[in-house]
């Protein structure tokens, strides 16, 4: 839908080092960036870019890629998608052909929903600023109750929804949007005595909700009323664009600040976010309301691994909190604790010091979160021994979760001294206590742990013991087919510019790899069988046919994100993985390339054409024996056998001269 110029403007104008930097913390790494990849949990960095190819890694997972395809993986979103995500931070205009009406039948839930979203947002702010309703009252509990100043509403996109039941849902469905994305997405909400819709989020102030990359994926709204039976605050349901337990409000504002101050500031719901944001502390998030949850806690990880957790000076939900933050711990978090003097909140806090003062405050007054929590239920527990023991296990169980063995240490240490016992007795219970957790999410990433570092071994070890079977390729008389295909591939991306020396009767001459590889697949017009493989392949034999080379920014910002993905994969795959330097390909001699091409490219192509006509043999064979055939058809079948046969011992004869 999106024309090839704008697509390559996109490319041109993405720096993927920018791009990715959206959504995790990089740190630079000699000429690369590393971080925790964003696509499986990790605590070590194997997640690489590489700003001078333009492409990313994760040696963990293998997912890799360029900008765009980053975004698809990380937005869940389309390849079009991705594109707009991209070009709209480079302010780029996407141009796209006129949708038909089939085209706009084929628009997914996901894209409908995000644009009435977007709408809404805009509705509810339009309705605040020029209704009498939305001045009087909305307007009035932001200026006057919260003190937003105008430019904190319109950056967090405040806004209120009418009063009136189903004015919001009858506006949209006036401005041509559709009944069954107000319900899906939980704008409006269906009666089922009448079918009629009405509005869910009547007579509130609204705040919407962000997702990572700035997309309005919920709203919630805050009632004004007095009356108790109604609920203070309404948030949108789950849907197909918004699942609570992903997302965390404010961190869209907050996520450049949280990587420039390396830690984040948690709080509780939105207006604590806003008013923080409005003082100039900008490193700031809320669960809103809601329990944390494992998949919060390591999207924040992507930005920092240390988190401060303020409380209200008069909260009465520490001890509830508490448990939430056993789950930062188990996953190897960094955790202070701010306690805000009798009767602060954050909001009110905020209103009344200046961001100097607010860090200056929790500079001071901040402690590690074991700690705080010690102290806290000791106090609670006074000099009753049963409660003193209750506290004791309480304790160990937050140590436990703890994945680092001298933090589990120095906290062990440090708790036995605030509770005047034994350290050894709680690290025998802490030991205890770890060992029975060892279950399943936990054996799990353990024995996960456990193979990636076998794997490591075998790497290393297969790197120190190879020999020159090694350097001609992985394949093998009995590998398959497509580990065949890849290894073609493999040398084409490779190696493709460079040349080895074949001899001819007594002389020697020079022979380019991709050359010698599209020649010889070009004989019978041999097609592989792999898509992907076979798209990169056409690329290729196109070059070859218009006399030019295959650039490798036609591979890695290919159109299809499956190309550029295969690509990147067989690129990175045997390259050195060192903290030094991640992507540098291993030191070979001119003479040992050349040796290793010679016999590598020759093996690969006839091992790869044995296969390919033993397949057809085979598929010749079942036609014979299966299908009811006149004399004509059954004697072309035959000689066809019999040349294919022919063929196969001449490739045998060959491939056994190459292993000798």
């Amino acid at each position: 839908m999106i024309d090839r110029e704008t697509i390559d403007r996109i490319y041109a104008a993405a720096d993927i080092v920018d791009v990715i930097g959206d959504y995790v913390t990089l740190k630079r790494k000699g000429a690369n960036y590393q971080a925790c990849c964003p696509f499986h949990n990790e605590k070590t960095p194997s997640f690489v870019v590489s700003p001078s190819k333009g492409v990313f890694k994760c040696f963990g997972c293998g997912k890799g890629g360029n900008a765009v395809t980053f975004v698809m993986e990380h937005e869940n979103v389309t390849y079009p998608e991705a594109l707009k995500i991209v070009a709209k931070k480079y302010g780029i205009e996407v141009r796209e052909k006129e949708l038909t009406e089939e085209d706009i039948r084929r628009n997914d839930n996901r894209e409908s929903m995000f644009t009435l979203n977007s709408w809404a947002a805009d509705y509810f702010i339009d309705y605040l600023h020029r209704s009498d309703e939305g001045m009087s009252v909305g307007m009035t509990y932001f200026r006057q109750q919260r003190g937003f100043t105008d430019a904190t509403i319109k950056k967090f996109g405040l806004g209120f929804c009418p009063s009136k039941g189903d004015k919001m849902s009858q506006d949209a469905l006036s401005s041509g949007y559709k009944e069954e994305f107000l319900l899906s997405t939980g704008l409006s909400i269906k009666r089922e005595s009448d079918g009629r819709i009405y509005d869910r989020f009547r007579e509130r102030v609204m705040f919407p909700v962000h997702n990572i990359s700035g997309r309005i994926v919920a709203f919630g709204g805050r009632t004004l009323r007095t009356d108790k039976s109604v609920a203070k605050y309404q948030n949108s349901p789950e849907s197909e664009i918004y699942s609570k337990k992903n997302e965390l409000y404010g961190l869209y504002f907050a996520k450049k600040a949280i990587q420039q101050k390396d830690f984040a500031i948690m709080v509780e719901g939105y207006t604590d976010v806003i008013s923080m944001h409005q003082a100039g502390v900008e490193n700031v998030v809320a669960s809103s309301g809601t329990s944390l949850t494992t998949e919060q806690i390591r999207l924040l990880g992507r930005f920092t691994r240390n988190i401060t957790v303020i409380y209200d000076g008069d909260s009465a939900g520490i001890h509830a909190s508490l448990r939430g933050i056993d789950m930062i711990l188990r996953e190897g978090m960094n955790v202070r604790v701010v306690l805000l003097p009798e009767p602060e909140d954050p909001d009110s806090f905020a209103r009344t010091h200046s961001a100097d003062e607010v860090h200056a405050y929790i500079a001071q007054n901040e402690e590690n979160f074991i700690t705080f929590k010690a102290k806290l239920l000791l106090r609670d527990a006074a000099d009753d021994p049963i409660k003193r023991s209750a506290v004791i296990t309480d304790i160990v169980q937050s140590i436990a979760q703890i994945p680092d063995n001298i933090q589990r240490s120095l906290f062990v240490r440090e708790c036995a001294r605030i509770m005047d016992i034994e350290a050894s007795l709680l690290v025998g219970e802490v030991a205890r206590k770890r060992l029975s957790s060892l279950g399943d999410a936990e054996a799990d990433e353990f024995l996960r742990r456990q193979q990636r570092l076998r794997r490591a071994e075998e790497r290393e070890t297969t790197a120190a013991n190879a020999d020159a079977e090694d350097k001609i390729g992985a394949t093998s008389v009995g590998s398959s087919t497509d580990a065949l295909e890849r290894e073609i591939i493999q040398y084409l991306l490779r190696y493709g510019e460079h040349n080895f020396d074949f001899k001819e009767g007594n002389n020697y001459i020079h022979v380019n790899v991709a050359e010698e590889i599209i020649t010889e697949l070009n004989e019978d017009d041999t097609q592989l069988s792999n898509p992907v493989y076979n798209e990169i392949l056409s690329l290729y034999r196109k070059a070859f046919a218009e006399g030019r080379k295959v650039e490798m920014h036609e591979l890695i910002n290919n159109p299809n994100p499956e190309v550029c993905n295969a690509a990147i994969d067989i690129i990175t795959a045997e390259e050195n993985y060192t903290e030094s330097e991640i992507w540098s390909l291993k030191e070979v001699h001119t003479t040992s390339e050349s040796e290793m091409l010679k016999a590598g490219v020759p093996k690969a192509l006839l091992l790869f054409k044995s296969k390919s006509v033993a397949r057809m043999i085979a598929e010749l064979q079942t036609k014979l024996a299966n299908e009811e055939l006149d004399d004509d058809r059954m004697l072309q079948i035959a000689d066809k056998l019999a040349q294919l046969n022919r063929v196969k011992v001449m490739l045998a004869k060959k491939i056994k001269r190459l292993l000798l």
